[in-house]
């Protein structure tokens, strides 16, 4: 399915069918529905030989929202429990959650396309997608919820669409692969996602921090930054609260990096971190955090200078540039704090 009037044509199909079906109750609307579209192979979840160059499972998901705008959400739970029955969407997914991240390619971009194409990328309001991510999610246990997520958001080669596993591992990523992340994590911590605590989501968080080994610590960072304000200091108190000191010091360390490579305020990192501050109980558990900060800085300063000395360098030149932009970081991160003390003690 190619052609590019196909979106609008399922768009037309989509209000027929509801104006024709309107007298009918949900089960039977969906066993009609099932007729009509259960002959059209792009249309499954496995079904079209080219699923990247096929309009297919877009147009299925357009046909979708039209027929169940305006449904209340009971109905809607038996529409996503109809979908799931029709595709074996909880099987499909039990095999790559369940398998060596990427031993399964095929089947995990398949299951990346059909889930954002036919159940998330065509509703207008916030919380219709957050309705519907939470069904795909809310099934597993919070360890195969992380993968998942990853797999439907998480980044993908340019070349083949498959989901590409090692990039939070092996190097600095870019804003661009961690966007659809952090554009999911937001929407599930949004109010409208009832069905998601804060706690939920900054255990959804940590745990997408180790898919499928730990990450980078910069991209941590950058992920927590792209996510917004709400997000990372919750995440940043959950640490402060359960005693964490020193990991929450390097994560402000490279909160600050992120800031100076991808051009950010670094006043912004200093407020976070004066706002953490506030979270410890007591002046002493404030001041060793502030000295874990410090040694952070000088460890992870002392360790990239290593690598430079080392002689080690790649055709980028990357670990000088790394000294550069850490020193500049540290420097600038320093900078804020003066201009903050200076304008209290003036006040």
């Amino acid at each position: 399915m190619e052609k590019t009037s196909a979106p609008q044509g399922a768009v037309n199909r989509g209000l027929l069918f509801k104006r024709c079906t309107l007298l009918l109750p949900t089960k039977d609307r969906l066993k009609y529905m099932h007729k009509v579209l259960s002959e059209i192979s792009c249309f499954k979840l496995i079904g079209c030989p080219r699923p990247l160059h096929c309009l297919g499972l877009q147009c299925y998901g357009m046909f979708l929202q039209i027929l169940t705008a305006g449904w209340d959400e009971l109905e809607c739970h038996r529409v996503f429990n109809f979908l799931c029955e029709l595709s074996n969407l909880p099987r499909k997914v039990q095999i790559v959650v369940s398998s060596k991240p990427g031993s399964a390619r095929k089947l995990e971009l398949r299951i990346r396309l059909y889930c954002r194409s036919v159940l998330l990328n065509h509703w207008i309001h916030r919380s219709d997608s957050a309705f519907w991510l939470t069904r795909i999610l809310k099934p597993w246990p919070m360890v195969n919820q992380a993968r998942l997520l990853y797999i439907i958001f998480g980044p993908v080669s340019s070349l083949d669409g498959h989901v590409v596993w090692q990039k939070m591992i092996e190097g600095p990523t870019d804003e661009t692969s961690l966007k659809g992340l952090a554009d999911a994590i937001k929407l599930l911590y949004d109010t409208e996602a009832r069905e998601w605590t804060a706690d939920d989501v900054i255990s959804l968080v940590d745990e997408l921090s180790v898919v499928p080994r730990e990450w980078l610590m910069e991209n941590n960072a950058r992920l927590l930054i792209l996510s917004g304000n709400n997000i990372c200091f919750t995440f940043m108190a959950s640490k402060a609260v359960n005693g964490r000191a020193v990991e929450l010091a390097r994560l402000v360390v490279f909160l600050a990096l992120v800031c100076e490579k991808d051009l950010y305020c670094m006043d912004w990192a200093v407020k976070m971190m004066q706002k953490v501050c506030k979270v410890f109980s007591t002046p002493g558990e404030r001041n060793h955090f502030l000295q874990c900060v410090e040694n952070a800085f000088a460890h992870l300063i002392m360790d990239t200078l290593q690598a430079v000395l080392s002689g080690d360098r790649d055709e980028e030149d990357s670990s000088f540039l790394n000294l550069f932009h850490l020193v500049n970081a540290q420097a600038n991160f320093h900078k804020e704090i003066l201009y903050l003390t200076m304008r209290s003690s003036s006040v």
